[in-house]
């Protein structure tokens, strides 16, 4: 009975432990700037998820689109609700943030890849290791950038064939984190994305030459 309890004791602590060990990578990104990168037509709860999941972490996320006043989600099959730009895309810089969000949907990502601007701000936190987070069809901005050559990652099934012949490994699972840049397939997946986004934000930079 005394190693029973001895053993249920020494369980406890290591789950109190690791409880910890969460939540302290959670709160790391405390005061964090991540830019959240849209336009019209973007799936509604692939952004406001994870923008829950920062803000309740304590991070400072920023809204940032083409334009100036709202853009308006995509909720399944119609149009969702609006949301106010904090920053037009023309004003950002790679440099005034810690970290990237790209929501998925099939409108945002397709305009934004096609946006010389956007691309540019994309490859730029790329480039300069900082981590990036992108669900669904969100990766289109990235492969756009020249961003996942050599790159693990999955997304939306219809972006595969894109992903492979820009050179990434492309895998179907909920979440994929390969150098600081993590991807999501679709909604179902926003629970394993907001964890493992919130432990790479925490993290920081990270050295894309070697490949983990």
């Amino acid at each position: 009975m005394f190693r029973f309890l001895t053993a249920a004791v020494c369980l406890a602590a290591l789950c109190a432990v690791l409880s910890a060990d969460d939540k302290s990578k959670a709160s790391s990104v405390k005061g964090k700037r991540v830019a959240i990168l849209v336009t019209d037509g973007f799936e509604q709860v692939e952004m406001t998820g994870p923008r829950k999941a920062l803000d309740d972490a304590g991070a400072k996320t920023i809204l940032i689109a083409p334009k100036s006043g709202q853009v308006k989600g995509w909720e399944t099959k119609e149009w969702g609700k609006s949301f106010d730009v904090d920053l037009t895309l023309d004003k950002a810089k790679a440099d005034d943030f810690d970290a990237l969000l790209l929501p998925g949907g099939v409108m945002s990502p397709d305009k934004l890849r096609m946006d010389e601007r956007a691309v540019a701000f994309v490859k730029a936190f790329h480039d300069g290791g900082k981590p990036i987070a992108a669900i669904c069809h969100g990766p289109w901005t990235l492969i756009e950038a020249g961003a996942v050559k050599g790159l693990k990652m999955t997304s939306w099934p219809s972006l595969r064939t894109d992903a492979k012949n820009a050179g990434a490994e492309w895998v179907d699972e909920p979440v994929v984190c390969d150098r600081g840049i993590v991807t999501s397939r679709k909604p179902d997946d926003i629970p394993a994305f907001n964890k493992k986004m919130l432990e790479e934000f925490a993290e920081g930079k990270h050295d894309r030459g070697k490949k983990r």
